[in-house]
């Protein structure tokens, strides 16, 4: 019984540490590849969810940004529009996904012309759950606030561009905690181009 008791105090003590976000990018604890996306919803610009799962009906890249008001996001979502086209002739499909409200994914939507899917992360449950979320400091959030509507984030996704499969198994990953540095389209399709 006292060795069953410590077994559960040990799993919850190590579940709470899973649990914690970090407070900077360089610590985050990322998703491996080869490891399979949990199944949580993403809501779409009229607030409807839908399963990752479903959204994920075949090979897909997804693309995770900080939100429509990141400088650094809109030229790599920019970046993405193209080489969409080349991208689904290999038979993917493109999701992006940032924390931002539901309300301001069409206001980002319209800037970029984009065929490809915008999706909120709401609480951004996604984002922590696969590893790569630490803590927004006031002044961010604060900024964030003058530019957007609705809720604003307290977890902000390290830049991430995550390959899977029809399954949700990752296949390749790509996530630099410096917000400045993406995965270039050309290196994007390079990759793409290898695992088919």
């Amino acid at each position: 019984m006292k060795y069953l008791f410590t077994l559960l105090i040990l799993s919850f003590t190590l579940n709470l540490k899973a649990q914690a976000i970090p407070e900077k990018p360089e610590d985050i604890s990322p998703i491996l590849v080869g490891e399979i996306l949990p199944n949580l919803p993403l809501y779409d610009s009229k607030n409807q969810a839908k399963n990752l799962k479903d959204l994920i009906t075949q090979p897909t890249v997804i693309v995770f940004y900080r939100g429509g008001w990141c400088p650094y996001c809109n030229v790599h979502l920019s970046e993405m529009v193209k080489i969409e086209d080349e991208i689904t002739k290999m038979g993917y499909k493109i999701l992006a996904v940032s924390p931002d409200d539901f309300q301001n994914l069409e206001a980002t939507d319209e800037q970029h012309k984009m065929k490809y899917e915008l999706y909120s992360d709401k609480g951004a449950q996604l984002i922590k759950a696969l590893g790569i979320g630490f803590k927004a400091n006031d002044k961010t959030r604060a900024y964030i606030g003058t530019k957007n509507k609705g809720t604003v984030t307290e977890v902000m996704p390290v830049p991430t561009v995550l390959i899977v499969n029809a399954l949700g198994e990752v296949k390749m990953e790509y996530i630099r905690p410096d917000i400045t540095q993406r995965l270039s389209g050309k290196l994007l399709l390079s990759i793409l181009q290898g695992l088919s």
